[in-house]
């Protein structure tokens, strides 16, 4: 079976950036379950897992455009510390959900603390990142109508209602 849209794919992986560090990988636990064309896993690795079957490896190199976007200066700001009321202790790496500029949420994470200033960042750790993926597909099946409702996969490494 070749992975198309509404396909239940499991996939090992290994995700490495251009220095060659492993960013995150399935090595060690269950294989990554997603429902294919679903928007569940960035844009450029959807693309090159379509028409693969299981037993199918691939290295792919995923410019930042089809993975977490461009770094974007735009979503750096620096905040006064009384907008985190109800949180004793800031710390840099700490995230929070944020309205965007749109009026969605966003997760934005505390990149520096300078006395009452906070500096956040609304990118995506990854963003601007070329990202390497080492990829063996696993397995192929039909999504059930219920997955394809829901957009994602139920059951073993799957989402649990």
């Amino acid at each position: 079976m070749l992975i198309a849209a509404n396909k239940a794919v499991s996939i090992d992986y290994t995700l490495t950036n251009d220095s060659g560090e492993v960013i995150d990988s399935s090595a060690g636990g269950a294989p990554l379950v997603y429902l294919h064309g679903a928007g569940s896993i960035i844009v450029g690795l959807e693309k090159a897992l379509e028409g693969k079957q299981a037993g199918d490896e691939l290295k792919v190199a995923i410019e930042p455009e089809e993975a977490y976007g461009e770094y974007s200066p735009e979503l750096v700001a620096v905040l006064n510390r009384g907008m985190f009321e109800g949180v004793d202790e800031l710390a840099v790496g700490m995230q929070f959900h944020a309205s965007g500029p749109d009026g969605s949420m966003q997760i934005v994470t505390i990149r520096d603390l300078d006395g009452d200033d906070v500096t956040v960042d609304g990118n995506h750790p990854l963003a601007g990142q070329r990202l390497t993926f080492q990829v063996k597909v696993v397995n192929v099946r039909d999504a059930n109508p219920e997955e394809i409702a829901h957009g994602h996969i139920h059951g073993e490494g799957g989402h649990h209602h």
